[in-house]
């Protein structure tokens, strides 16, 4: 159902389905726009470690 190319044409791979789901149940949750979704996942250790983000590559 979900289908994903093939990388052929190069550019970002986009995230999982689920991640997206949960990001926006969050942000839905706490009534915030997207900008201050992706500060807030920057800023906080909870929000990435739920969504299943690798918290060592989050400071690069």
């Amino acid at each position: 159902m979900l289908g994903y190319s093939d990388g052929s044409k190069g550019g970002v791979p986009p995230y999982d389905p689920v991640v997206m789901l949960k990001g926006l149940v969050l942000a839905a949750q706490h009534n915030i726009s997207d900008a201050r979704m992706e500060y807030l996942i920057r800023d906080r250790l909870s929000w990435p470690r739920l969504l299943g983000f690798d918290l060592d590559a989050a400071g690069s």
